[in-house]
């Protein structure tokens, strides 16, 4: 990552950013029917739900949002290798979304292994009017606002590829990090001559040359 160059990196850059999108909007959309189909039923606070599961589904969701931000940050920056704002941009949102995806990693995993180690018992909180625990393997005689029909399937079925997801954005915002850092010529890639090699192309380009012959010439 530290050896990106202006002649192939690019194109390499342009492509991280359309994975970025293209993986953020799948996390998103993801992360909104989890919403949608399961959790707006159980995420009520009379329901006494466990406070992980929303908080994951909101990172995830947020998550999808700020990596397609990244990914356009990127697509962008790799025809503008020479702005200094875009540079800056890529490395504070790649920053930021590579720890948010890794948070939102962390609390599907945790969300999943909660699931999985009770049963689902904590989706089915709420809907137990006895003091016998409901498992949402086995339903019987449990009395719920909502459709229990394969929640807790449906549940994991969406988790564990949103936290996959969540995984790949976290390896590209640091990829899309470790470059602007390359760019700006900042530790610990400060020893990549990238940064020269820009300064020294924009320095030859035409606008440059004709603001250095109008002060050599001030006459004409």
């Amino acid at each position: 990552m530290c050896t990106f160059d202006k002649d192939k990196g690019p194109r390499r850059l342009m492509k991280k950013g359309l994975t970025l999108i293209l993986v953020g909007h799948i996390n998103f959309i993801l992360g909104a029917i989890v919403h949608g189909n399961v959790l707006r039923h159980i995420s009520k606070p009379s329901h006494n739900i466990s406070t992980e599961y929303t908080v994951a589904n909101i990172i995830s969701v947020t998550s999808g949002l700020l990596s397609i931000a990244t990914g356009i940050i990127a697509i962008v920056m790799s025809r503008n290798l020479h702005t200094i704002k875009l540079q800056i941009g890529l490395l504070i949102a790649s920053f930021l979304n590579a720890l948010l995806s890794a948070a939102c990693c962390t609390g599907l995993i945790l969300a999943i292994s909660v699931t999985v180690a009770y049963n689902g018992q904590s989706l089915m909180l709420g809907c137990n009017d006895t003091q016998v625990p409901v498992s949402a393997r086995s339903p019987v005689s449990a009395q719920c606002p909502f459709d229990t029909t394969r929640i807790y399937d449906t549940t994991l079925a969406l988790w564990i590829p949103c936290a996959v997801l969540s995984a790949v954005e976290a390896g590209l915002s640091v990829w899309c990090f470790v470059v602007g850092l390359a760019l700006r010529g900042l530790a610990p890639c400060g020893n990549s001559y990238i940064k020269e090699q820009l300064e020294e192309e924009a320095g030859c380009s035409p606008h440059s040359q004709r603001l250095i012959g109008q002060r050599t010439n001030p006459e004409a």
